[in-house]
């Protein structure tokens, strides 16, 4: 049986005072009945890992460069991530899709840049409105994975992959238990078919994801835990999801 997986978003939020006391809030709750871990800004990596350091915590970044090392100001690569203890990466996410121009290519070759140095990507798949409402979300997540999963040929069995509707990020709206579980169906299917290991591959759900609905979303059988964007900053709901 897969184990779940809970990981906080903390996108662009922070600051010393306030990440000291949500981080405090996590480690009193342990222990959890599943694996958690939190994706914070760069700059609160080391602090992160300082305080977290010889738990069952673990900790992340929110991007990665496909850079090994270079002229690339402002870049983080796999190796400083690595160094730092970071155990996982997002890469892909929506925001960074489309504010950063990241395309499928940069997506996967920065899934590989992480697991060359043995950080976890979590890698990202969603729709937009436009494209659910035309029918094509099956098409869309399947494309956005297909390359990733090509790009690493033999390594894809060792990504997590989260699906990540784009209408439901920070809109409120979220996908019905229904919906979501028929999505990530499709790409489990896809990752067997590509690997042979889709059935242990861990799939998450992420699109306003809250305490009042995640034990409905979590229960579906091909969703593996979340990827928390706001409800992360607030201990109280972020440690009732990681209970749901």
């Amino acid at each position: 049986m897969r184990r779940k997986l809970v990981v906080g978003n903390w996108k662009m939020h922070g600051s010393r005072p306030a990440n000291a006391e949500l981080l405090s809030a996590l480690m009193a709750a342990r222990p959890f009945a599943l694996d958690v871990a939190v994706c914070v800004p760069a700059i609160y990596i080391h602090e992160t890992a300082a305080t977290l350091a010889g738990s069952d915590l673990r900790w992340g970044a929110q991007d990665v460069s496909q850079h090994a090392q270079g002229a690339y100001t402002g870049e983080i690569s796999a190796a400083m991530l690595a160094e730092a203890g970071c155990r996982y990466a997002i890469v892909g996410h929506s925001e960074r899709r489309a504010y950063h121009g990241e395309t499928d290519q940069v997506v996967a070759d920065k899934a590989q840049a992480a697991l060359a140095k043995g950080v976890t990507p979590i890698v990202c798949v969603g729709e937009t409105l436009a494209q659910r409402d035309a029918g094509e979300t099956e098409a869309v997540v399947k494309r956005q994975l297909s390359v990733v999963i090509h790009q690493l040929a033999h390594c894809a069995s060792e990504i997590v992959v989260a699906y990540e509707p784009v209408w439901a990020i920070g809109t409120g709206r979220t996908a019905t238990p229904e919906q979501a579980q028929a999505v990530h169906a499709v790409l489990r299917a896809q990752l067997q078919a590509a690997t042979g290991h889709g059935e242990r591959m861990k799939i998450l759900y992420g699109g306003s994801v809250k305490a009042d609905n995640a034990a409905t979303l979590f229960v579906q059988p091909d969703i593996d835990g979340g990827l928390i964007g706001g409800a992360s900053l607030k201990a109280a709901d972020f440690i009732a999801i990681c209970r749901a």
